[in-house]
């Protein structure tokens, strides 16, 4: 073999038929391209996010950047008159239903004080209805004055003191003996006639005589009066 073909050996060039091979880095520009662009825009959109304001709270700000001083102070005040009434009407609430605690606490005292004096009303009438019943029964010797007197005008006619003085004359006291004569219920003019006629049974009066005599035996000139009249004297 020659020296020069042994040294630099023949370059082998690409036939005019083939084409050039492109680098690998070339092949995928296109590959790398798409999702390149793909991440610059979800991060630009996520930059767009994360600095844009609500719109509400857009509007909010122009809103307070175009209020004047004298918008501001008008709202102010109106708030302030707004926390005064409502302060003022939560102060007449809370009187009115001290009012109403005070009078309703008075008219409980009222009923209560109405139903004490209607039930030491109602305890005094018990007392005074057991008292009088009491009177009305009367106490043992009591009711033996009351019997010795009906036995005595069973027999005999009595003026109304003179039955007391029978009775009292059987040992009875006076307050007992005026109780009995007062139970009796005797008629003392019907007493004063049958007292008239037993006079004239066995003696002879004159009118006034006969009304004279009953008086003394303890008849009222009025029913001696009626008692001699009945007699036909």
């Amino acid at each position: 073999m020659p020296e020069s073909q042994s040294l630099h050996p023949r370059l082998l060039t690409p036939s005019a038929s083939q084409k050039p091979r492109r680098a690998w880095f070339r092949k995928k520009r296109y590959l790398i391209g798409g999702p390149l662009a793909f991440l610059v825009l979800i991060g630009f959109i996520g930059s767009l996010g994360s600095n844009t304001e609500p719109a509400g709270m857009t509007v909010m700000a122009a809103v307070e950047e175009t209020q004047s001083p004298e918008d501001l102070a008008a709202a102010e005040a109106e708030a302030a008159a707004t926390a005064q009434q409502d302060a003022a009407d939560a102060a007449a609430k809370a009187e009115q239903e001290a009012a109403d605690a005070t009078a309703k606490a008075e008219k409980d005292a009222a009923d209560a004080a109405v139903k004490a004096a209607e039930e030491a009303a109602a305890a005094d009438a018990a007392a005074a209805a057991a008292a009088a019943e009491l009177a009305a029964r009367g106490t043992v010797s009591q009711q033996n004055a009351l019997r010795t007197a009906e036995d005595y005008l069973a027999y005999s006619a009595f003026s109304y003191s003179g039955l007391i003085g029978q009775l009292e004359f059987e040992g009875f006291t006076t307050e007992d003996a005026t109780w009995g004569t007062d139970k009796v219920g005797a008629d003392w003019n019907e007493q004063a006639a049958k007292t008239a006629r037993d006079y004239l049974a066995y003696s002879s009066f004159s009118h006034s005589g006969l009304v004279d005599q009953l008086v003394f035996e303890g008849f009222t000139p009025e029913q001696a009066a009626y008692g001699v009249g009945q007699t036909g004297l």
